[in-house]
């Protein structure tokens, strides 16, 4: 194992997971490597917090996104996080978040790294980074993921490496390690296609601020998988549907453009569906590489994917880390501060899929609130490749629970994405293209082609009877979030007709 530090006057630190985590101290900032369970932290965070089942300890925690073995969860049982930033999906921290005994910031993926730099949040204290092993200049080569881990090493105090085994050492070469100038010293990030390559292949780092360096064996917590569905089925073929009219009209060529998709199974199904299609030549410049990613690489349909972060489910880990010649000139994973900045999404043309919570019929968007007060995982960087998209999608089921929720409203509860931000809505019902429409023009798209058959008649009359009101952006406030309080009054967002309000 020792062969895995190149460097060898650091030899001396590899020590265990129990003796490395005494540098973290009550009130610290930690920076963890980690984004979206790829990649992150298997023996300190949770060395952490058996820490504090015994003592009093707060620290706050920020990693590239969320984390996997269930580690967040650990740390908020333990009472160790007072603060937690920038995304997160653990159940457990979910509702310690929501119970108010947790302060959490959810933030746009591209910007923490880009506030560290420009002193808006507090220094780091310790890095925990996971690595495959130390380069003899001190650097390290990540593994499954980059996230914001390059700033974290070149921030920190102190920093922690732990060295995952588990993790072949041909991963070297996968990375594309670029830091932007801090301002006002900002130059071009000189990135015109997915596949340029601008950096170094390993993170460098001050050697002598390697406090500890413990060695692991654990693989990636892997991703959950559903297979597609009636509706994240229908939800792909609207969307295919709509790609091959932009095709025919000349908007797009059979080769679209850089492709980005949020992660979760509607995603998946989304990308899957491209595999029967007649595109070809496909690129990604997104954040996450799922299953989709790599079984439209060995379809022949996708040609290149960028990304900051690999999570994928056990088999494809398996198939893809086992075999990285196949793959290692097809694929790289950047610091989510470059995979996520606005200007390259731009610059790129990105075709941007994301996924709501609800949608309202103007085509505000929540992505992150339930009933408008309770979070449920975060904004992630749906908001960076919303906004500067060539095209921006989202998608979600028309309704859920046996049809006793509606995801297209009067209102959404919580807007993440302003009606500014958003081109094209989906449903499993249909499709609504919403650029070029006012308001009312949207509204009427939108109930027209994505609400489910038990809303529509109840939506449209809302509209009418707001536009009789007037306004811009006709709303009757007095019934906007009545469906809302309707579930949590009753667990149904159906109007009650006169025989059943009787009964």
């Amino acid at each position: 194992m020792l062969e895995r530090i190149r460097l060898e006057s650091l030899r001396d630190k590899v020590t265990t997971a129990e003796n490395a985590v005494k540098i973290i101290k009550d009130g610290m900032t930690i920076g963890s490597s980690g984004f979206t369970k790829a990649g992150d932290s298997k023996a300190i965070l949770p060395a952490l917090a058996e820490r504090g089942k015994t003592e009093d300890l707060k620290v706050t925690l920020m990693t590239g996104a969320s984390l996997g073995h269930g580690t967040d969860g650990k740390l908020a049982e333990a009472n160790v996080l007072k603060k937690r930033m920038p995304f997160q999906v653990d159940p457990i921290l979910r509702n310690k978040i929501n119970n108010g005994e947790i302060l959490f910031i959810d933030q746009h993926l591209s910007e923490s790294a880009e506030l560290l730099h420009t002193k808006n949040l507090q220094n780091i204290d310790v890095a925990i980074i996971e690595a495959a092993y130390i380069e003899r200049d001190g650097s390290i080569v990540p593994t499954t993921s980059v996230g914001n881990s390059v700033t974290f090493a070149a921030l920190a105090k102190k920093v922690i490496i732990e060295i995952n085994i588990e993790v072949p050492e041909e991963v070297y070469g996968i990375h594309d390690i670029y830091q932007a100038e801090n301002y006002p010293y900002r130059n071009v990030i000189p990135i015109v296609a997915p596949w340029n390559k601008i950096g170094r292949k390993s993170i460098p780092i001050d050697p002598n601020k390697i406090e500890a360096i413990v060695f692991t064996n654990r693989k990636d917590s892997p991703a959950d998988i559903a297979e597609p569905d009636e509706k994240t089925t229908a939800i792909a073929r609207h969307l295919l549907t709509f790609f091959e009219n932009e095709v025919r009209l000349g908007r797009l060529t059979d080769r679209l453009l850089p492709l980005q998709a949020g992660i979760g199974k509607v995603a998946n199904a989304v990308l899957t569906g491209f595999r029967d299609s007649n595109f070809y030549d496909l690129t990604m410049f997104s954040e996450v590489l799922q299953d989709s990613t790599f079984d439209l690489i060995d379809s022949g349909k996708l040609s290149f994917a960028s990304a900051s972060s690999i999570t994928v489910s056990r088999e494809c880990y398996e198939r893809v880390l086992g075999n990285l010649s196949k793959y290692k000139d097809k694929f790289v994973l950047r610091p989510q501060n470059i995979s996520n900045t606005p200007g390259l999404i731009r610059r790129l043309g990105v075709i941007a899929i994301n996924t709501a919570i609800e949608f309202d019929i103007y085509g505000n968007v929540n992505s992150t609130h339930i009933g408008g007060t309770k979070i449920m995982n975060g904004i992630g960087g749906s908001g960076d490749f919303a906004r500067n998209a060539y095209l921006s999608i989202f998608v979600t089921q028309a309704a859920s629970k046996d049809n006793n929720i509606s995801h297209v409203l009067p209102m959404v509860s919580h807007t993440d994405h302003t009606e500014h931000d958003v081109d094209v809505l989906v449903t499993d019902v249909g499709l609504a293209d919403l650029r070029g429409l006012a308001p009312r023009e949207r509204a009427q798209k939108i109930i027209d082609n994505c609400v489910h058959p038990d809303y529509k008649e109840e939506l449209q009359s809302y509209f009418d009877r707001a536009c009789k009101r007037g306004g811009h952006t006709p709303h009757l406030l007095e019934e906007a979030f009545s469906w809302h309080l309707r579930f949590s009054e009753t667990g149904s967002m159906k109007q009650k007709t006169a025989v059943e309000t009787v009964n």
